[in-house]
C-alpha cells in the first residue's frame, strides 16, 4: 500500500530534510521547501519548489508542513510563521529528536484547526542510505482530526518498511534520554579524550571509536538540544557522573587493598 499523493511543505531544508525528500519524491509527493539559506539550485535539481518568502510558502496550500529545524531554533521559527496566511487546516509534523518540547510549542502557537503529529525517524542519512526497511519510526498523534492526511503521511514511512512505533511524547523522551542522549554523551567524552584507533584494537574498542565518530559528526547544537529540551536528560547526566565516581572509588579501594597486601 502506497501513500496518497500529498502536498508537503518543508521548513528547514538541511541535510536531514534533503535525505527524507528523496524518498518522498520517489513516492510521488509534491514537495516545496522554505529555509533561511537559499536552496534554489538544489531544489531545481530535485524538481521541487523553493520559497524564499515564508508568507508565499504558507499560502501555498500545503496538506502537510514538515518542521525540520534544529531543536534549539524550533520555538523561534514557529512563532515567526505568518500562520494567519494559512488557507486551509494543515497537518504540522516535526521530526526532532526530542518530543515534549515541539509538542508543547505547536499546541501553544498553532491554530486550533491545525493537526499536530510528533514524529522521530530513528535513523538518518548514514543508517538509512540503503533503505529504511526495519528502521524505527516513532510517532504520536497529538491532535489529529483529518485521519486521511495523517495516515497518508505515516504511510510514507510504513511503505518503506519502517517499524512503526506509536508512543506518547513523554514515553519517547524518557527512553531517548536513556539511549540517544547517553550515547551522544559517551561519544562526546571519548572525543574530548581524543581516542584513536590503535594497531591492537579489540572489537569493543573499535565500537567505542565508532560511537565517538558518530557523535562528532553531529553538531553540538543537536547535543545541547537533547539535554536542554528533554527533561529526563538531566537525571541521566547525573547517573553518568554518579556511575563514574562509583567506579573510581571502587578502583581506589582495590588499589589501597593491593598496596596493603604488598606491604
Amino acid at each position: 500500500m502506497s501513500s496518497l499523493p500529498l502536498k508537503i511543505g518543508i521548513i528547514g531544508f538541511g541535510p536531514f530534510a534533503q535525505f527524507l525528500v528523496k524518498t518522498m519524491i520517489k513516492q510521488g509527493h509534491s514537495i516545496r521547501a522554505n529555509s533561511r539559506s537559499d536552496y534554489t539550485d538544489l531544489c531545481n535539481q530535485l524538481g521541487i519548489s523553493f520559497f524564499s518568502d515564508t508568507t508565499a510558502f504558507i499560502e501555498s496550500e500545503n496538506d502537510v508542513i514538515l518542521l525540520c529545524t534544529s531543536i534549539l531554533s524550533l520555538s523561534k521559527v514557529i512563532k515567526s510563521l505568518p500562520l494567519d496566511c494559512l488557507k486551509q487546516p494543515t497537518l504540522f509534523v516535526d521530526v526532532l529528536s526530542v518530543k515534549e518540547h515541539p509538542r508543547d510549542i505547536m499546541l501553544q502557537v498553532l491554530p486550533r484547526d491545525s493537526d499536530v503529529l510528533c514524529t522521530h525517524p530513528m535513523f538518518g542519512p548514514e543508517s538509512g542510505r540503503d533503505g529504511w526497511k526495519d528502521l524505527s519510526f516513532m510517532y504520536d498523534k497529538v491532535r489529529v482530526t483529518n485521519e486521511a492526511t495523517c495516515s497518508s503521511f505515516l504511510q510514507i514511512f510504513a511503505s518503506e518498511g519502517c517499524k512503526m512505533m506509536e508512543m506518547t511524547c513523554e514515553e519517547h523522551d524518557e527512553l531517548s534520554a536513556r539511549s540517544q542522549f547517553v550515547t551522544h554523551t559517551v561519544g562526546r567524552v571519548l572525543a574530548e579524550m581524543e581516542i584513536e584507533s590503535t594497531p591492537i584494537d579489540t572489537k569493543g574498542f573499535q565500537k567505542l571509536v565508532q560511537v565517538k565518530e558518530s557523535a562528532s559528526r553531529d553538531s553540538f547544537d543537536l547535543f545541547s538540544g537533547l539535554f536542554i529540551h528533554n527533561r529526563f536528560a538531566k537525571q541521566q547526566l547525573m547517573n553518568i557522573e554518579l556511575a563514574f565516581e562509583t567506579i573510581k572509588q571502587q578502583l581506589v579501594k582495590k588499589t589501597n587493598e593491593e598496596d596493603s597486601d604488598q606491604s
